[in-house]
């Protein structure tokens, strides 16, 4: 917008006017100054053509609906997940006697994507239009939704009124870490097909360590289960069945450092973790263990207590929806600390995170290690799949050699950092980020049916 547009922009704020005439008056009072370059008979009819001309604006302008006859609710949900697609429903409604001719503005906050088309409609007279848009979180956060406008032509098209709107309900959108996975997770648990995406099938009997109750044996049954005093009882083979033990807790911790800002199929590595903490959450949740989550970076930058079922997955939502990582090192000595007063008693910890090289995850490695003696410790070690793709050399020359040089020693050292930590007893997923919830379920559902908990 320039200096001049948006002092006329004040202008008209400032006087109040919300009616302008079109460029078709423009185009009349251009045709009737050409009647005046006509002798004699010319002054008399652009005379008549003026009055005609006036009595048409009058028209148009007592046509025209005022902002008492026109009402807009915007309809959406308070929260949409990165990269999902939700409707934002306009409903205009409209008191006014006649048919009224319209078009909607509506500007999007940049983390909401979408596009409020300006087609013209009509409204019926005392009728109602709605109208649907598709909107898209393309960034995480809260995003304040601005006013919407109305513009409606007169029945002649000579008179326009902007009709603004404002505090129009929902005042914000919540943009969270995307929740496709977590109903796409519910939806295959539902219909028994979690196979689909690699989920394995939780045994909820026979491999836990709670009683559940006496059966006969059958080949592969462990020997350890047997129970002696049935089986001379009934003189068969008897053995002891169990269940998973219930309401445990499960903690997910969150680097937000340096290595989570890279970018990873549209979005950083940070909000795929995000993405699959939550799934891994929702499943704890449903199991019936209580989720809690830790979010740093240099600094601590969220602490959620373990809670139980859908009021800890709303809690998880919020403590995350605004982070965003940082180009810093992860402190993870106030990480763990935080860790060992929050939760003295034995959890499952995943934790989400990468390293580089062997320096940086010696200090990971002693943290780590300690922690693993009062917990059952997963580290998932996000994968990036553009430096391994650039260690496989794809043409000819010295630069793409160098570069897949480069892209290879990196990697190597990767692996060393990987192993060095694999070497200390810590649990590590090496995970690409389109498979980490997958990945991650299927750990959490093997560590409960082990009984590792």
């Amino acid at each position: 917008m320039t200096s001049g547009e948006a002092t006329l922009v004040q202008f008209r704020r400032r006087v109040g006017l919300t009616v302008y005439p079109t460029p078709r008056v423009a185009a009349v009072v251009l045709a009737l100054s050409l009647l005046w370059l006509i002798p004699k008979a010319g002054a008399i009819l652009a005379v008549v053509g003026l009055v005609a001309t006036a009595a048409c604006l009058t028209f148009d302008y007592v046509r025209l609906p005022k902002r008492s006859d026109l009402t807009i609710e915007r309809d959406v949900s308070e929260t949409l997940g990165l990269g999902d697609t939700a409707v934002l429903r306009y409903t205009i409604e409209s008191t006014w006697p006649w048919r009224v001719r319209s078009q909607l503005f509506d500007r999007l906050p940049v983390g909401v994507a979408g596009t409020v088309s300006s087609e013209e409609f009509a409204i019926e007279p005392r009728g109602a239009v709605d109208i649907r848009v598709q909107a898209t979180g393309a960034s995480r956060g809260t995003w304040v939704l601005g006013d919407a406008a109305v513009r409606v032509v007169g029945p002649l098209r000579m008179l326009v009124r902007f009709i603004v709107v404002r505090r129009v309900q929902p005042q914000s959108i919540v943009v969270v870490p995307s929740l496709t996975n977590v109903r796409r997770f519910r939806l295959l648990a539902m219909q028994q097909r979690l196979s689909d995406v690699g989920v394995r099938a939780l045994k909820r009997r026979g491999e836990g360590n709670a009683f559940a109750g006496l059966r006969e044996y059958v080949p592969g049954d462990d020997p350890r289960f047997v129970d002696w005093k049935a089986t001379a009882r009934h003189g068969r083979l008897i053995s002891k069945e169990h269940t998973i033990e219930r309401s445990q807790v499960v903690i997910s911790m969150i680097d937000c450092g340096r290595a989570m800002t890279q970018v990873a199929g549209g979005y950083s590595r940070l909000d795929h973790a995000l993405s699959a903490a939550l799934v891994l959450s929702d499943v704890a949740a449903t199991s019936g263990d209580r989720v809690g989550l830790i979010a740093f970076d240099d600094a601590i930058r969220a602490v959620v207590a373990p809670q139980r079922g859908r009021t800890a997955l709303r809690s998880l939502r919020t403590a995350i929806s605004a982070l965003e990582p940082r180009v810093v090192e992860p402190d993870y000595a106030s990480a763990f600390r935080v860790l060992a007063t929050s939760q003295p008693r034995r959890a499952l910890i995943v934790i989400f995170t990468d390293v580089v090289d062997v320096r940086a995850a010696r200090s990971f490695v002693a943290y780590a290690t300690r922690a693993g003696r009062r917990h059952a410790l997963v580290v998932v070690a996000i994968e990036n799949d553009s430096l391994i793709e650039a260690s496989r050399p794809t043409s000819v020359g010295a630069t793409a050699l160098f570069r897949s040089a480069a892209a290879e020693e990196l990697v190597r050292e990767r692996e060393e950092a990987l192993a060095r930590m694999r070497s200390a007893g810590v649990a590590v997923l090496d995970v690409s980020p389109s498979q980490m919830a997958t990945a991650v379920v299927n750990r959490y559902l093997e560590i409960k049916a082990r009984g590792l908990l």
